[in-house]
């Protein structure tokens, strides 16, 4: 594996959230005495495997419903 080369400030992102989040964020961050920026680092390290598990998901779903769908029309154009 290529070695990283970590450059100050790249690791930084930048999102716009709506007041309404950042309140939610803040609040947690006050019920479990911790800075906002850990309970966002904390929400995304969580998130990100739910949203990768929720797109395998969709993809399995998807396969399935267009198999299903072909298997209807055979039936219906044997019925025929």
């Amino acid at each position: 594996m290529a070695s990283l080369k970590k450059l100050r400030g790249e690791h930084c992102l930048n999102v716009f959230i709506s007041y309404e989040l950042k309140s939610r964020l803040g609040e947690l961050a006050q019920k479990y005495d911790r800075t906002t920026a850990d309970i966002v680092r904390a929400v995304l390290k969580i998130g990100i495997p739910m949203m990768e598990g929720i797109s395998e998901a969709e993809e399995i779903m998807m396969r399935e419903y267009i198999d299903l769908f072909r298997k209807l029309r055979q039936v219906r154009q044997l019925k025929e």
